[in-house]
């Protein structure tokens, strides 16, 4: 979701408030969101509060900002953000520590402006390495974005039957080695860190030859698709395709980011049907992708898709 750069800002409870992180394709959602001073906006995914901080900026006293995120710690940094900027024009601020699955039990019908939703785990979960996000450092499994939650990347990992494993592997990995994946998770058990489970996945998923889909490591796309499943990630996306009409007002916008396929086709797909059904106005026929500047400085942009359409 964000950039983080290198400088901080020090909240009060001692915790850094990373400053001059940059979210990802920030002018063009704004753009599309066509912020208008006084009325009501959604950050669907609140993050580090970049996206919102850019709206804020932009609605006046008369306005009104709605952010949600799982992660309380989220919602924390992001709240000591908010609350440092300048105060004079600032619009009402509400936080809620919530999916935006449950968007429609928060916000009434058509009162919404416009909804920003910038999908996948923000570099606060990705870049904290006990939050068990990435291979890249050894960690418990988790993966949960909300701690509160029940279910953790270790329980997945242990206790799903074989197939069960090869077949989410499958669907929100997109990997072709699910099944030897599967068979090599369950034959290790107990796995308990992420390097551990990254160790496993790559011995079983050795590179196959002269094939371009394993430049990436070979543990990325099945981290991914315990992640998409312990945070029920695509199945809370189209619960906020399905409410996000009832939310806005007629010509409100919804602005959707997404990071991998399985997402932006599942966003292309609803804006496109919503759109023959006449419930959305499409605003993009393509997505809008990052330019190569914003791709040097951030390069998790690279793999951004904005798709944008206006509530008829």
């Amino acid at each position: 979701m964000d950039e983080i750069g290198q400088d901080a800002l020090r909240g009060k409870h001692g915790r850094e408030i990373k400053r001059g992180h940059v979210p990802v394709l920030l002018q063009e959602a704004i753009d599309f969101l066509a912020v208008k001073a006084g009325g009501t906006y959604i950050d669907a995914t609140l993050g580090l509060g970049g996206h919102s901080s850019a709206i804020a900026k932009r609605l006046g006293a008369q306005g009104h900002l709605i952010g949600l995120d799982k992660d309380p710690q989220a919602i924390a940094i992001a709240r000591e953000r908010l609350a440092a900027s300048p105060q004079s024009d600032w619009p009402k601020v509400t936080l809620l520590h919530s999916s935006f699955a449950d968007i429609g039990h928060h916000v009434p019908p058509r009162s919404a402006d416009g909804i920003l939703a910038d999908l996948g785990v923000s570099s606060l979960q990705f870049d904290e390495a006990q939050r068990g996000f990435s291979f890249q450092a050894e960690a418990k499994l988790d993966m949960r974005m909300n701690p509160h939650s029940e279910l953790t990347a270790e329980q997945v990992v242990n206790q799903l039957d074989e197939r069960s494993l090869a077949d989410l592997i499958y669907e929100f990995g997109e990997e072709r080695r699910s099944r030897r994946i599967a068979r090599a998770i369950v034959r290790s058990r107990p796995i308990v860190t992420t390097t551990q489970l990254a160790q496993v996945i790559s011995a079983a998923a050795r590179p196959m030859k002269s094939s371009g889909r394993d430049k990436i490591h070979p543990a990325t796309r099945t981290f991914q698709a315990i992640r998409i499943y312990v945070n029920r990630e695509l199945d809370d996306l189209k619960a906020l395709l399905e409410q996000a009409p009832a939310v806005l007002k007629p010509g409100g916008r919804l602005v959707v980011i997404s990071f991998h396929s399985l997402e932006d086709r599942i966003v292309k797909d609803a804006l496109r049907e919503g759109a023959q059904a006449g419930t959305w106005r499409l605003l993009t026929k393509k997505p809008v992708t990052a330019q190569e500047q914003e791709i040097d400085r951030n390069p998790r942009s690279r793999s951004a898709k904005l798709r944008a359409a206006e509530k008829m």
